[in-house]
């Protein structure tokens, strides 16, 4: 078991409706020691892919992007979800629906960030239903760049986002892979 794992078995949350709260180490308050190791984990499964530039979503993903950056050496770019004013108007946008926060949420990225033939790693907090990070695809393809390969820290497999992703055809690597939180009980994948 990785450190992840025990983690999540330790402090996470099953909060019903497939809702896994892990907001003591991860999406609130977040332990850089285990996000260093994830990053150095990720960096290791993704050396093989060429990845020019990262990118997360807005919050959630950029400490597991940033450690990951850190360990390839790579720029990290994150999807905004409101338009600050320092941001050109012609930008990259698209709509992903939010498990957590129960409704759509706007992905934005400037074209000063995301250029035209970038190999692009995309790293996230949670797969779950994979609408997020299919989000950042479509955002990472208008760019005219390439996603290379997907990562996330927790896999919720039981949500069926692996499989929405297939058609990306990259390698997908998750840290922690969630099988089950029926009942309360967290069961990982062996």
């Amino acid at each position: 078991m990785n450190a992840l794992q025990e983690r999540i078995l330790k402090e996470g949350k099953v909060l019903g409706g497939g809702i896994l709260k892990v907001d003591s180490f991860v999406n609130h308050q977040v332990d850089p020691t285990l996000m260093d190791e994830c990053g150095r984990d990720f960096a290791k499964r993704f050396a093989h892919v060429g990845a020019t530039k990262i990118l997360t979503a807005e919050i959630s993903g950029i400490a597991p992007a940033l450690t990951t950056g850190i360990h390839m050496g790579l720029p990290v770019v994150y999807a905004r979800k409101t338009k600050p004013i320092t941001m050109p108007d012609q930008v990259y946008l698209t709509l992903a629906p939010s498990h957590t926060k129960g409704r759509m949420v706007e992905l934005i990225v400037s074209p000063e960030y995301l250029a035209n033939n970038e190999k692009v790693l995309i790293i996230d907090d949670f797969l779950a239903s994979g609408q997020t990070i299919l989000g950042l695809v479509r955002l990472a393809e208008a760019s005219g760049s390439k996603v290379v390969g997907i990562g996330a820290l927790i896999e919720k497999i039981f949500e069926g986002g692996r499989n929405a992703l297939m058609s990306v055809d990259v390698p997908i690597e998750s840290v922690a892979c969630i099988k089950s939180l029926d009942n309360g009980k967290i069961e990982f994948v062996d």
